[in-house]
């Protein structure tokens, strides 16, 4: 008895024209869908926004590395020529910026920590409808946001009562509580499933345990959003130093760049000795302000979309 083995044809004889003129076999390419033109308008309003926020931090960190004179003389250009590095080996060769960089990295990361805190805390209590307590701390809440108690009472208050003057917590303690980020955080925590808090109630687990352990890692998202608005913020802020400090040695980083701006004598000393390149200084001064906290976005950039559409259409 003989037996007959059938072998797949292979090559060229193993596909088959279709109908469709496609051969059957052929790994088959996905058409290519023909970009919508809502799409292609966005991509074009995109970059010109982004174009409009570059081409002015740009021209600003090209103007502080072009010399003085030509500064002077042509304004800005796009391309320093020619190169100079003296506007940041005035304003660095001093003490005074290392001592503001210190103000303002404390500010930063201590308020940015106490606020984050705070509302977080305040959230969650909000969040969880206690009777006779989140209704009167989400009223207490929203009140700020319509009516403000005025210049006056706040200088009195941190400075008189709470005797805070020449202190850089005078510049913190104001901005600790944004009301509207509470309630960003509010829909965040109302969005988190009841289920998950049930069980952990119902394998012994108090309140403080939930939220340190369960919702806290949850919220990865909006706590992020949350930070970097509130270390813009503290990084960003002169007013309040203004108003609380009057001592030169914790003057943070927007307040120095204010006076200088302002005044052209304490750009002179800021250069110390000699010819001070003062337009140039201005310019430096302001690329060693905003360049810190422009590096802060990449990190958080995973987390700032998700957590703003999670905070906002949750609750």
């Amino acid at each position: 008895m003989t037996t007959t083995t059938h072998t797949a044809p292979t090559g060229p004889a193993a596909t088959r024209a279709l109908p469709d003129g496609s051969a059957q076999g052929a790994p088959r390419r996905r058409a290519r869908r023909p970009m919508e033109a809502f799409t292609a308008v966005s991509y074009v309003g995109a970059s010109v926004f982004g174009l409009a926020a570059v081409i002015p931090f740009w021209m600003v960190l090209a103007g502080s590395l072009t010399a003085e004179s030509a500064l002077s003389q042509r304004g800005y250009s796009f391309w320093p020529s020619p190169f100079s590095t003296a506007a940041y080996e005035a304003i660095f060769s001093g003490s005074r910026v290392w001592l503001a960089y210190g103000a303002t990295l404390f500010i930063t990361v201590i308020g940015t920590a106490m606020a984050v805190a705070a509302t977080s805390g305040l959230a969650w209590v909000i969040s969880r409808g206690l009777p006779r307590l989140s209704r009167g701390l989400a009223v207490f809440s929203y009140i700020p946001m319509l009516f403000s108690g005025g210049l006056v009472p706040l200088y009195i208050l941190v400075t008189q009562v709470l005797g805070l003057r020449n202190s850089l917590f005078a510049v913190i303690l104001p901005l600790v509580v944004a009301p509207f980020l509470v309630f960003v955080q509010v829909s965040f925590f109302r969005g988190i499933p009841g289920e998950i808090l049930d069980s952990a109630r119902v394998d012994g687990a108090g309140e403080l345990r939930i939220f340190f352990q369960i919702v806290l890692p949850l919220s990865k998202p909006v706590l992020a959003v949350i930070a970097l608005f509130y270390a813009v913020t503290f990084w960003n802020d002169w007013f309040h130093a203004l108003l609380f400090i009057s001592d030169s040695n914790i003057y943070p980083l927007q307040l120095v760049l204010h006076n200088m701006i302002s005044n052209l004598s304490m750009a002179q000393d800021l250069a110390g000795a000699g010819a001070a390149p003062l337009y140039q200084i201005r310019l430096a001064m302001t690329v060693a302000t905003i360049g810190p906290i422009l590096l802060a976005y990449p990190f958080a950039q995973r987390y700032f979309v998700k957590g703003l559409t999670l905070g906002a259409t949750k609750g």
